[in-house]
């Protein structure tokens, strides 16, 4: 009797071992789905900061052509530079997220993509003063 007691402890210990891990996994993955779900929300916004910045640039752009001042076409040019850095950073950020990286790289990278995207808008108000 001792040892169908034994081994019916054993079955249920074994049976609680594994519903454990289940359970611990289970909210690990709920938990890095949210952290990039938050990831995503702000590379949304990235995206659309970015498009908005990219009109201001288009608008820019004709008032530098009309100008025909070669100082200010420079200083347009290397603006423009700052905005394509940008976008290439919050493609980057982006790819982090797609490719599950750690939240630490993908903060780092939503990070540096928001400085470029600020460097954009500081070229952009600099080509602007110069009108």
């Amino acid at each position: 009797m001792s040892i169908s007691v034994l081994g019916i402890l054993m079955i249920v210990a074994t049976i609680a071992i594994f519903a454990y891990i289940g359970i611990s996994s289970l909210s690990s993955t709920i938990s890095s789905d949210v952290d990039s779900g938050s990831a995503y929300d702000k590379i949304a916004s990235l995206n659309s900061d970015y498009s908005t910045l990219s009109g201001q640039y288009d608008k820019t752009k004709t008032q530098v052509d009309s100008s025909g001042n070669a100082n200010i076409t420079a200083e347009y040019n290397d603006a423009n530079l700052q905005l394509v850095k940008a976008k290439n950073a919050i493609n980057d950020a982006q790819s982090a997220v797609s490719a599950g990286k750690s939240s630490d790289e993908i903060n780092s990278r939503i990070s540096t993509a928001e400085s470029q995207l600020q460097t954009a808008k500081e070229s952009l108000s600099k080509v602007n003063a110069m009108f």
